[in-house]
């Protein structure tokens, strides 16, 4: 595969606050990323400075194998979807989207058009005077009609209700079937996304703790349920990154693919194996290594949510 944004020894300091610290990685063409991690972890800080919406304090970037610092070359070829974004007081989806055609190349008003009757978007009425489902809507519309060759959508669709969000999710995955690109979206609703990423990249206090294709990350954690006794002679020696207990019953979660005689050993011990989801996996992963470093942290579901 071709990487179109190379990253190497990233790090980000605000006064006292290491916001990122000394990360590398690739992203590749025509993939689909989920770019996770809790509140504060790091994920706007980076897409911000792929962007050139922010500076680095050490590193390198390359986009298209350039610097995307004041390159407009690279700059209209990318497009960043913020939770945060700006618009004058006075303007209407309609200007935003007029804007957006102009600026980007690949613009299709088509699928503009459609989206814009999918969200119900009143587009005369000023941004500043729309619901909070409805300005993340100008933000997915924009992001999705651009077919920009790099999409940011960091948390795209706060306010959108659970029908507003599949209609995302769905176009989504429908026009990068038929137009594909590079999409990194940051998203706290880990679960709803999972079957859209392709790679999944987890930042945790600034640094990169996962970094793989999403069906791989899927293996690398099981969940054990049974009686306490057996789960713990299965999982001695093993690499547990959570358990819970009621009464005699334990429910581990561990880390590791299982061998053939390992699945023989837990049918013998009469053990439950099951799944664990991506968002579960993020949750205890991101748990686990709060628990290292400081064993009075606690990190909730929630947090990811």
């Amino acid at each position: 595969m071709t990487s179109v944004i190379e990253v190497h020894g990233l790090t980000k300091k605000y006064r006292d606050t290491l916001a990122v610290d000394d990360i590398s990685f690739a992203i590749e063409q025509n993939t689909i990323y989920g770019l996770l991690g809790r509140n504060g972890a790091g994920k706007t800080t980076v897409m911000s400075i792929l962007t050139a919406q922010n500076f680095a304090t050490s590193g390198d970037v390359r986009v298209f194998g350039q610097n995307p610092y004041e390159n407009s070359r690279v700059l209209q070829r990318m497009c960043f979807v913020r939770e945060s974004q700006k618009y004058p007081d006075d303007a209407t989806p309609r200007h935003a989207f007029r804007s957006a055609r102009l600026f980007f190349p690949n613009w299709s008003q088509e699928l503009a058009d459609q989206l814009i009757d999918e969200f119900q978007l009143p587009v005369k009425k000023t941004i500043k005077k729309l619901s909070r489902g409805q300005l993340s809507a100008v933000g997915v519309i924009i992001g999705l009609a651009a077919r920009a060759e790099i999409t940011f959508f960091d948390e795209p669709y706060l306010g959108l209700d659970a029908v507003a969000r599949q209609i995302f999710y769905d176009r989504l995955l429908e026009d990068y079937t038929e137009h594909p690109r590079t999409v990194i979206l940051s998203s706290h609703l880990i679960d709803e996304v999972s079957n859209l990423i392709e790679r999944v990249i987890v930042i945790d206090r600034g640094r990169i703790i996962m970094d793989d294709e999403t069906d791989a990350v899927r293996d690398r954690a099981t969940n054990i349920v049974g009686d306490s006794a057996a789960v713990d002679a299965f999982i001695a020696g093993r690499d547990v990154i959570h358990r819970e207990s009621l009464g005699r019953v334990s429910s581990v979660t561990v880390l590791g693919a299982l061998t053939a005689a390992d699945r023989e050993q837990l049918v013998a011990a009469g053990l439950d194996v099951g799944p664990v989801s991506l968002q579960q996996l993020i949750v205890r992963t991101t748990q686990h290594a709060a628990g290292a470093a400081d064993p009075a942290s606690a990190i909730d579901e929630g947090a990811l949510r």
